[in-house]
């Protein structure tokens, strides 16, 4: 069964196209919320007033809230013409990103619109996200403030249309390719189709979700519609330093994927070490130590720093195969295991390969350094290997669920989310 609707701009014209959208629920609505009890009331009645006439849709509210939040939605659903759902989540996994995730998992529809909880994106724009959506077979439709008929409006001060700007000129260098055709990769309002989802490739980190979107799932094609950002109905933006933060860390994260780009970065940072290295030797020296043992206590704060990067800029999603300790012994091994093994492969080069002492300590360097990062990766921060017998991650043993097999709870996200309100 279909049912039909008139994009905008066609409602006059009786020989425009009508566009299909297959059911059940022709457009989920995924509105990840914290702490807007203040203004979901009003949020599902504009909902209301401009959505179901023209699409048949449905609502998942994904709370990480602190307040009464989840009480207020299910009240204010009582007086809602469609279904209205609430995943309230105990530990906020991912952040706002990690929200989203959620609730495109409990999405019924092909079509899955994301929209702020705090009235900032006007709901009359769902159904025209779709429309567009279908007539350019696009698999990701954004709502853009940077085309023509858009604006930027509700950006609280200069201060936060500064970042924003800021935000999307470094998104926009980092992945030309990736986001080409995207305007507005910082934008939290889009429609995506659910079969262009890579749910198993994202790896969401704060609240940036379209950008993990474009970059990881890769969508058949993108289009965009411009939108006029609204000021914030009531409460405060949750765009705070520490969010920025966690954006970047999720940036470098998303650029270093592939292993090529993971060693650059791991170069980058290797470098980096030579300033508290360097510092330190100052410091021992000022203090009257020998230069011997101030040299390997300085390299230790090198290797203290590039760990400490390393940790939580390029391997943070991989900390959890090790122990802390464990990792702290095994990459401070390796670092220093660096310097022993240079000077002894500088001498076979300068001695049994006749190379200057110049182009031998860059070839050294060069091969220790590939050869640190391939032993930092494998023996630091890869899963270790199951022992014979015993399943290992995401392997099927005795009483667990194999491959395309619902084990115990797997699908308990989405049983809840059908369960309206």
């Amino acid at each position: 069964m279909t049912h039909e609707y008139t994009a905008p701009g066609e409602l006059h014209d009786p020989a425009a196209r009508a566009v299909e959208v297959p059911e059940p629920g022709a457009v989920t609505i995924v509105v990840p919320t914290f702490n807007e009890s203040a203004n979901v009331r009003r949020l599902l009645h504009q909902i209301t007033e401009s959505v179901p006439s023209r699409l048949p849709c449905e609502v998942v509210f994904v709370d990480d809230s602190t307040d009464d939040t989840p009480q207020v939605i299910r009240e204010a659903a009582e007086d809602c013409p469609f279904p209205v759902t609430v995943l309230h989540r105990e530990e906020p996994v991912g952040g706002l990103g990690g929200a989203v995730v959620e609730g495109m998992r409990a999405a019924g529809s092909d079509w899955i619109v994301v929209m702020d909880g705090d009235c900032q994106h006007p709901p009359s724009l769902v159904p025209e996200l779709v429309a567009t959506g279908e007539r350019a077979n696009a698999g990701l439709v954004v709502a853009s403030r940077y085309l023509e008929g858009g604006s930027r409006a509700g950006l609280a001060d200069g201060y936060r249309v500064a970042v924003s700007r800021g935000a999307t000129w470094l998104t926009k260098a980092l992945f030309p390719r990736r986001l080409r055709g995207i305007s507005d990769p910082m934008s939290g309002f889009f429609a995506i189709r659910r079969g262009d989802i890579a749910a198993g490739a994202l790896k969401p980190l704060g609240y940036k979700i379209l950008l993990e979107l474009a970059v990881r799932s890769r969508p058949r094609a993108v289009t965009e519609v411009p939108f006029v950002f609204q000021d914030r109905f009531a409460g405060e933006s949750k765009s705070t330093a520490r969010e920025g933060f966690r954006f970047l860390r999720h940036l470098i994260g998303l650029r270093t994927a592939s292993p090529l780009a993971r060693m650059l970065a791991f170069g980058l940072i290797g470098a980096s070490g030579f300033v508290p290295n360097l510092l330190g030797l100052w410091a021992l020296n000022r203090a009257g130590m020998h230069y011997v043992p101030a040299e390997i206590l300085a390299n230790q704060f090198g290797v203290a720093w590039n760990f400490l990067l390393i940790e939580h800029l390029l391997f943070r999603d991989r900390r959890r195969h090790r122990g802390g300790w464990d990792r702290v012994g095994r990459f401070a091994l390796l670092a220093n295991a660096d310097l022993v093994l240079r000077i002894p492969l500088i001498a076979v080069l300068v001695h049994r390969f006749g190379l200057g002492a110049l182009p031998a300590t860059a070839l050294a360097l060069v091969t220790t350094f590939v050869l640190r990062f391939m032993g930092t990766e494998a023996l630091v921060y890869l899963p270790r290997r199951p022992r014979p017998g015993k399943a290992g991650p995401g392997k099927a043993g005795p009483g667990k669920a194999g491959p395309g097999k619902a084990g115990p709870g797997k699908d308990s996200s989405r049983t809840a989310a059908r369960r309206a309100v």
